[in-house]
């Protein structure tokens, strides 16, 4: 199967707040950052997958990875090496990370990603709604990459 990835414009909002709902993410910001996603379409233009960052000035927070059943490990690497590309091309210096799930850290720390203390994040991530939630959930492991 072909697959296209392209950077995400309003027209697109509709298809990817419904994409997302449906993968229980949260939508709240995403009007204003619609320019900092991609999106994974198959030959169709079919919504197969979708990652995104909040920017925060020079430092940004990876969000909403998504992917429906039947993408391989090239398709999610494509998008993870698309969207470093792309918080380069915004100026963003640091980009950062949150997941709960330990068996992923290794994947991320193939893409360049180290561990982070909580206590080294910059404060105005704080500002996220996502952080603010992922800070309840116990276990949450934050990464780190400089660009």
């Amino acid at each position: 199967m072909e697959t296209m990835i392209r950077m995400a414009c309003e027209q697109d909002l509709p298809t990817l707040v419904q994409f997302l709902e449906k993968a229980n993410l949260g939508t709240e910001g995403l009007k204003e950052t619609i320019e900092y996603f991609l999106l994974l379409e198959d030959e169709s233009g079919r919504l197969r997958g979708t990652i995104g960052v909040e920017p925060f000035g020079e430092n940004g927070l990876l969000r909403s990875l998504v992917v429906t059943a039947g993408m391989t490990e090239k398709d999610i690497l494509l998008l993870f090496q698309q969207i470093l590309r792309l918080t380069k091309e915004k100026e963003m210096t640091s980009l950062f990370l949150a997941t709960n799930k330990r068996e992923s850290v290794s994947f991320f720390e193939m893409l360049g990603f180290t561990i982070v203390p909580e206590s080294s994040l910059p404060e105005d991530l704080y500002r996220s709604e996502h952080i603010k939630n992922i800070l309840n959930v116990d276990n949450s492991i934050f990464l780190k990459i400089e660009m």
